[in-house]
């Protein structure tokens, strides 16, 4: 081993002088060494700094396994998650927006042991035969992390000449909104309490209502614009700021209502409506008028974060 410089020396006495003071990257208020966190594998691992302690997430964007190899001995053994299910996906046809995915967020004591994470998908396209379709959007799939489970948005229905109860939105973990419809009054989907919210009901001319998201429900559809989505949360678990489960705004003949611009998905006029993006849970857009086919509802997510 070669001798260890003076400049070497010098840097090493100086953390040491630090650590003491309890200035040193390593040291904690008392001027000892830190204390190390819960030890786990799984998922992508990004580590951050929120004042004096430093997180560590786990970032799942897809199933996997949280395993805990081992506990702290004088830290919490806690981890805080954010559980994100799919979104649903608009309906068919002057449609109403696909709901968000159920958001779930907060703390639970762990164990060493695996713990299985489920990543729910995002509801499928609704792209129907055309002319002559009228179908509702699809369900986005549940997310879960052990026994936490957050449920998928619900599907957007359909509007036009939708029958057989297709204009009726599906409920979820935020509703999907309804659809408009000039053959009878349609009804906006669910939510699931303490996960998200209602959708929007929908025009009775053409205007379909926006998709339930966590922060708000979706918007009623009117004559002449379509409902926008429900508002997103925001949630730093990262320690970056992010928008989740924001839900998708209802289809039109003539305009496109508003949208959540970061988690939901925009409705366009006589058009396909936009998907969600992917890991953030929103709902996808409701068809436009000519027959426009609803746009998918966005994966979801799961993040698992801790003092290390």
């Amino acid at each position: 081993m070669a001798p260890l410089t003076t400049g070497a020396i010098q840097a090493i006495l100086r953390e040491f002088s630090q650590q003491r003071a309890g200035r040193g990257r390593y040291a904690t208020a008392a001027g000892g060494l830190a204390p190390l966190g819960l030890t786990a594998t799984g998922g992508i691992i990004s580590d951050y700094a929120d004042g004096p302690t430093v997180y560590r997430a786990h970032i799942f964007t897809s199933t996997g396994t949280f395993d805990v190899t081992g506990l702290s001995a004088s830290l919490p053994n806690t981890v805080d998650y954010l559980v994100v299910a799919g979104g649903g996906s608009g309906g068919k046809t002057d449609a109403g927006g696909g709901g968000a995915g159920g958001y779930l967020t907060g703390s639970t004591p762990v164990t060493p042991g695996n713990y299985p994470v489920t990543v729910g998908g995002g509801g499928g396209a609704q792209t129907g035969p055309s002319p002559g379709s009228w179908s509702k959007g699809n369900n986005g799939s549940n997310s879960s992390f052990g026994p936490i489970s957050s449920t998928g948005g619900g599907g957007g229905g359909s509007g036009g000449g939708a029958s057989g109860g297709n204009e009726n939105a599906n409920p979820g973990g935020s509703g999907g909104g309804a659809g408009s419809t000039r053959n009878s009054t349609p009804h906006r989907g669910t939510g699931t309490s303490g996960q998200g919210n209602p959708g929007g009901i929908g025009s009775p001319s053409s205007g379909g209502g926006g998709g339930g998201g966590a922060g708000g429900a979706g918007g009623n559809g009117s004559t002449p614009t379509s409902g926008s989505g429900g508002a997103a949360l925001s949630s730093s678990i990262t320690g970056i700021s992010t928008s989740y489960a924001g839900g998708g705004e209802g289809g039109h003949s003539n305009t496109g209502g508003g949208k959540d611009p970061s988690a939901g998905a925009g409705g366009n006029p006589s058009g396909p409506g936009t998907a969600a993006p992917a890991n953030r849970g929103g709902g996808g857009g409701g068809g436009g008028g000519g027959h426009g086919d609803g746009g998918a509802g966005g994966s979801g997510i799961v993040i698992i974060a801790y003092p290390s």
